[in-house]
């Protein structure tokens, strides 16, 4: 939408390491985030970095009513947008690294599905550690981790450091296809089985 486009990028000149996009992400790079949701059951679904809710619809369209829909916009302008365009949605402005805090303050103990358009390339090292041990740490042991990179990124040291990581926190991690229709055109990371901290801390050493 128009309007989505010019608030992506109004926030994105504001804050380029907070905002990673400058369009909203296309209905089949969406399907393609959202895949791992399941289609039974009252699963608790957490949504990282939601942006305009390009995701979010698709989340929505999913449950179709079922289980609860968390979604963390530390962008305030993003998240006042998102509570108003889709009242069924949980809206927490507030910081992915506090996932825990905000499962629990709700009575949820843990995510089925996390669901991140968080522009995890642009992070420095230590807040990837820091935001992906708090998804890990929200996580159930069965439950799945999806996230996208845009191909341009591939070739930067903070996206190889990324991907490391996602191998080193998860027991399976698996590269989706490249999605084309999408601007600009983006893969899926799909990770399930987050590894015991112990064992993930080791790996560090």
């Amino acid at each position: 939408m128009p309007n989505d486009t010019t608030l992506l990028l109004s926030q994105f000149l504001r804050a380029p390491t907070v905002i990673g996009a400058v369009a909203p992400s296309s209905r089949r790079l969406a399907a393609a985030v959202c895949a791992p949701i399941p289609e039974r059951g009252e699963p608790t679904v957490v949504e990282l970095g939601p942006g305009t809710g390009a995701f979010t619809a698709e989340i929505q369209q999913r449950l179709d009513g079922r289980g609860h829909h968390l979604a963390v916009e530390v962008n305030e302008p993003m998240a006042r947008l998102l509570a108003e365009r889709f009242p069924a949605v949980d809206v927490a402005n507030a910081d992915a690294a506090l996932l825990s805090e905000l499962l629990g303050a709700r009575g949820l103990r843990q995510a089925d599905v996390v669901v991140s358009g968080l522009p995890w390339a642009a992070f420095p090292h230590e807040l990837q550690c820091d935001l992906l041990r708090a998804v890990t740490t929200a996580m159930s042991q069965g439950a799945a981790f999806t996230t996208f990179s845009y191909i341009h990124a591939v070739p930067l040291s903070s996206a190889r450091r990324f991907r490391t990581l996602l191998a080193e926190r998860f027991e399976e991690v698996v590269q989706g296809r490249t999605v084309w229709r999408n601007a600009p055109p983006a893969f899926v990371f799909h990770a399930r089985r987050p590894r015991p901290w112990a064992e993930r801390d080791s790996t560090m050493v």
